[in-house]
């Protein structure tokens, strides 16, 4: 600004009646003002946004207060939510899914990635679960997809193995096999329903296998799973369930959405490092460049919780 330009400005300042020259000087305060913050602010680095995934299985029973309180977890904790799962009882009805999911974990449908659970597919073909979720659930009949979320791919696949095939020459897998040689991430996780280890009682679970062999082969990091209404976390194995904690996945089981919770039915394995049947609550996985973080979120009133990190391979 010339000189000229400010012996105006304060000229007008005392020689106006009724106001004008004041506001001038306001309005060029705070033009001034603004132009030295961003000059000093661009400057600065910009702090980065770690991409969260949140989420449980085993979730909407019609007036059950533990659904409502895991939706309240969802309130509170921003980015993408995932189902593992048994997402409406007790046969993922359409009419289940608006009357005991849609006023809850249904209030964050518009960012919600589901995976379809055996209870819904207690409806032929899951109807309700597709007609429900509509294209966010994959294609009608299949039920497995995929997505990229920050550095990560993420891979949601169909359990049902009876219903959609499961096995090394099914079209699930030759998928699954495609869709990671496709991907160029770094790191990548993926959930389904039924978990292959843990402490429930049809555990292990060998139709699932394939999906095991196929992503420890191509480097996976993690798998989510529900079924199994407690929290789990298996140690990183390999297909076998031999520990191997340089290239192994690690399976968490968080069947906690509020349906119900089940006592285990087995002492702990020893690949087992933590689990708790008592509490209700969501799985909270911030999705880090390199790695990723864990935190179990229990509703209100919790005494449990669990939370970690690890790198990816």
């Amino acid at each position: 600004m010339q000189r000229s330009d400010s012996v105006d400005v304060k000229l007008s300042l005392f020689s106006a009646r009724d106001g004008t020259g004041l506001l001038r000087v306001f309005f060029l305060a705070v033009t001034l003002l603004l132009a030295s913050g961003y000059a000093s602010s661009a400057s600065q680095p910009v702090e980065s946004i770690v991409p969260v995934l949140v989420g449980a299985g085993d979730i909407a029973r019609c007036g059950r207060e533990a659904v409502e309180a895991t939706a309240k977890l969802l309130d509170g904790i921003p980015g993408t939510v995932f189902t593992a799962g048994d997402n409406a009882y007790e046969r993922g009805t359409l009419d289940e899914y608006r009357r005991c999911y849609e006023s809850t974990w249904g209030r964050h449908k518009a960012r919600t990635r589901p995976a379809p659970g055996n209870h819904d597919y207690r409806t032929e073909a899951a109807a309700g679960y597709f007609d429900y979720f509509g294209a966010a659930a994959g294609k009608r009949g299949e039920g497995w997809y995929s997505y990229d979320i920050g550095a990560w791919h993420v891979v949601v696949l169909n359990s049902n193995c009876a219903a959609v095939g499961c096995g090394a020459d099914s079209a699930q897998l030759r998928w699954l096999a495609a869709d990671l040689a496709a991907s160029s991430a770094k790191c990548t996780l993926a959930y389904w329903h039924h978990p292959r280890w843990g402490g429930g009682r049809r555990r292990p679970e060998p139709g699932v296998q394939a999906f095991w062999d196929v992503l420890y082969e191509k480097g996976a990091e993690l798998v989510i799973n529900g079924h199994d209404h407690f929290y789990e976390r298996i140690a990183p194995v390999d297909p076998k369930g031999v520990p191997n904690p340089a290239r192994g996945i690690r399976q968490i089981t968080v069947g906690t959405g509020g349906g119900s919770l089940y006592e285990f039915e087995k002492p702990p394995l020893p690949i087992t490092e933590v689990r708790d049947d008592k509490t209700y609550g969501v799985l909270k996985l911030s999705l880090n460049a390199d790695g990723y973080d864990w935190q179990f979120v229990g509703v209100p009133g919790s005494l449990f919780s669990d939370s970690g990190s690890a790198a990816c391979h």
